[in-house]
């Protein structure tokens, strides 16, 4: 990708350890260029542990935002001058926005995974959901689900189940639910269920790690959903077990380039035409591969 830089140009990135593999500069400068902002979208390994440094360098630099992917979510919440709802609540920061030395944090990877099932005509209003995995995408999809998305009951499958646990007693309408990750457990969930979503990296490129036993997807209803927040590859076995059994599926790429979209408007000011960004980046990511 060609980018051209001039002396005012803005400065963003994407920190993480490690962060080679993030696709993030190709999403952003995707959309910078788009849009036409002077601004130049960075990769920055910074170490764990060197959260706080991290930060001093990038007001002095003169950087205008950065994203941040493990292992600093977490770190750089105790940091913020300012942090919106969804971060406190997630006690996660992946969105920085610095504005005359004052940081201001977001995260929006719970409304980028709600824009892409609304994008994806998949409801949630009124409805079931079984949630695998009680991790950092967990505490993003979760609780967005039962508040903006308005979900019924979320039911949080997860092997220890007093993790799920804690993640459930966010919720003070107690819709969020524990429970565990045995076959019996989510085949029973399963046939309540009108959408499943895997949290969990079980079927990730690079994990060598599956689900042992998909067989609660032959518990759902013909109209259930099945979602993946996992992006690489295109299409992890649990999806494909749903899409041959008749399931409408989906990936974690919208959620992916959804949470982008919010993070550049916190950055810019500017507010963004998702739907006309989408295929641009995906055009972008499959000219990549």
């Amino acid at each position: 990708m060609e980018v051209q830089l001039k002396n005012t140009t803005g400065k963003l990135c994407v920190i993480g350890d490690p962060v080679g593999h993030s696709k993030s500069p190709l999403i952003q400068n995707t959309m910078l260029r788009a849009l036409g902002l002077d601004y130049i979208y960075l990769c920055q390994h910074v170490p764990r542990g060197k959260t706080a440094e991290w930060l001093r360098c990038a007001s002095f630099c003169g950087y205008a935002g950065f994203n941040a992917t493990m292992p600093h979510k977490e770190a750089l919440v105790s940091l913020m001058d300012h942090l919106d709802e969804d971060a406190a609540m997630y006690g996660a920061v992946n969105t920085v926005a610095i504005r005359e030395g004052s940081y201001y944090g977001y995260n929006t990877d719970g409304r980028g995974f709600l824009a892409s099932l609304h994008q994806a005509g998949i409801e949630t209003e009124g409805k079931k959901v079984l949630l695998l995995g009680a991790g950092g995408a967990a505490k993003a999809v979760a609780p967005k689900l039962v508040q903006a998305g308005k979900a019924q009951r979320v039911f949080v499958a997860n092997r220890t189940r007093e993790k799920a646990a804690a993640l459930c007693a966010q919720d003070e309408e107690g819709r969020l639910t524990p429970a565990g990750f045995d076959r019996e457990t989510l085949c029973s969930l399963a046939e309540q269920a009108d959408l499943v979503v895997n949290c969990t990296n079980l079927g990730m490129d690079g994990t060598n790690s599956q689900f042992e036993d998909l067989s609660f997807l032959d518990n759902l209803r013909p109209e259930a959903a099945v979602c993946d927040v996992i992006y690489s590859p295109d299409e992890t076995l649990l999806l494909q077990k749903a899409r041959l059994s008749g399931h409408r599926t989906l990936n974690g790429l919208g959620m992916l380039v959804w949470q982008a979209i919010f993070a550049l408007e916190h950055f810019t000011g500017e507010k963004i035409d998702g739907n006309a960004m989408l295929p641009l980046v995906r055009q972008a990511l499959k000219n990549a591969l």
